[in-house]
């Protein structure tokens, strides 16, 4: 059913939902847009309304070939939206779900292309905040790319800040950070531990987001959202098999701790399609996910087989409002900033490891009940072979004090005396 939204522009069909509002198809003067309407609670918080009207002049100010525009924002009644141009395609999430990774050229044209549009939002002094494959869109009517890659496009600008910026009690007040915005597996440390987000965080996200391309999985995702958030401060990342060393420097630099040793979006763009001659024709990575660690428990006979669960990114806060079948996961959820005892909880090691196809990893259920397995096997082979060592040794001992007989074919009962 179609409805107004302010007094140039109609909604018709709905694209898609989010936890922070759906995304509809539309019409204005100009011919079809995407109009990103936001909750009604939302609308009615009037701070986020004055921000929102604050931040008109920032983004739509941001025009580049890998950016979806914003053409528009709507202030009207319970009505808050933003109306951008409409990108006839689909988002990375969804060809990542399909394909589940990327040949790295592929991967490494599409990350640049998202490089080159954070380099123009951070000189324009916009960070972006919330880089991952939902608000990466691929335009299918563009023309192909090394790889056959279709033209990639950065979303969602300026939505992470102006729906999450800490709330102020007053105009001089200025309460630290309390609270942490974003989708745990894309989290730069520094916000982790309550620091304000620079340009630095989306490329520490973009770097996550590559990892996620070629392996399928994020580097330090899995298990419950306080562990990923713990693993992003204290743990290195696991090289990745099968791909040339300079890309794997490139990553581990962007996934720096300190946001210092990251490159600039600039930088990164130049670096990545560097890469890319490199890379025409290799295959994608052929390794498996690993096993989510879990604690010590009895090992059962025989274990259930596992449930199948969707990888990637997992939301902050458990009961948040969840996606319908069209839509794509939660973003902007948020979670107070854990304190330096819950951040110490383990020493710094190493993230989870890629494993080779068909193999389990050290301290997982299925890795135990292997081990099990095997011991069961050898504990019955060194039986068996005990007992016929036995047996032989027996059957020598005899043969060395008795005269040699046949083997008796009958029982006898001894006659009475």
């Amino acid at each position: 059913m179609a409805r107004k939204i302010g007094s140039r522009y109609t909604a018709h069909q709905i694209l898609g939902r989010g936890s922070a509002g759906t995304v509809w198809l539309g019409e204005g003067p100009d011919g079809p847009v995407a109009i990103k309407l936001l909750r009604e609670d939302l609308a009615s918080d009037q701070e986020l309304v004055g921000r929102f009207v604050q931040e008109r002049s920032a983004l739509l100010g941001l025009e580049h070939p890998h950016i979806v525009t914003v053409r528009d924002l709507v202030v009207d009644g319970n009505d808050l939206a933003l109306v951008m141009d409409l990108v006839r395609g689909t988002d990375l999430r969804t060809r990542l779900d399909r394909e589940r990774r990327l040949a790295p050229e592929a991967a490494v044209a599409i990350v640049a292309d998202v490089a080159d549009a954070l380099a123009a939002a951070h000189a324009a002094g916009v960070v972006h905040r919330d880089v991952k494959p939902e608000n990466v869109l691929l335009d299918m009517q563009g023309p192909l790319g090394p790889g056959g890659a279709h033209p990639a496009l950065l979303t969602d600008f300026g939505v992470a800040k102006l729906i999450d910026s800490p709330r102020r009690a007053g105009p001089r007040a200025t309460a630290p950070a309390t609270r942490i915005i974003g989708t745990p597996d894309y989290l730069a440390p520094e916000i982790v531990e309550g620091l304000p987000p620079r340009a630095a965080v989306d490329i520490y996200a973009l770097a996550t987001v590559l990892y996620e391309l070629l392996a399928g999985f994020t580097p330090f995702g899995g298990g419950h959202p306080g562990a990923v958030l713990r693993r992003h401060v204290t743990e290195t990342v696991v090289p990745l098999p099968g791909i040339p060393d300079e890309l794997w420097q490139l990553i581990v630099q962007c996934l720096a701790k300190g946001p210092a040793s990251r490159l600039r979006a600039s930088e990164l763009t130049v670096r990545l399609r560097e890469l890319l001659p490199l890379l025409a024709g290799m295959p994608p990575l052929d390794v498996d996910e690993p096993d989510d660690l879990e604690p010590e428990r009895p090992e059962p006979e025989e274990l259930p087989a596992d449930p199948v669960r969707r990888r990637g990114a997992v939301p902050l806060v458990p009961g948040g409002p969840g996606p319908s079948p069209e839509s794509s996961r939660d973003t902007h959820t948020s979670m107070r900033v854990p304190g330096p005892e819950e951040l110490a909880g383990g020493a710094l090691g190493t993230a989870r490891v890629p494993r080779p196809a068909g193999g389990h990893r050290p301290g997982t259920a299925r890795h135990r009940a292997d081990t099990v397995r095997r011991r069961r096997l050898l504990l019955t082979g060194a039986a068996a072979a005990l007992l016929a060592a036995v047996g032989v040794g027996s059957w020598l001992a005899v043969s060395d004090d008795d005269p040699p007989r046949k083997p008796d074919t009958h029982h006898s009962v001894p006659a009475r005396p």
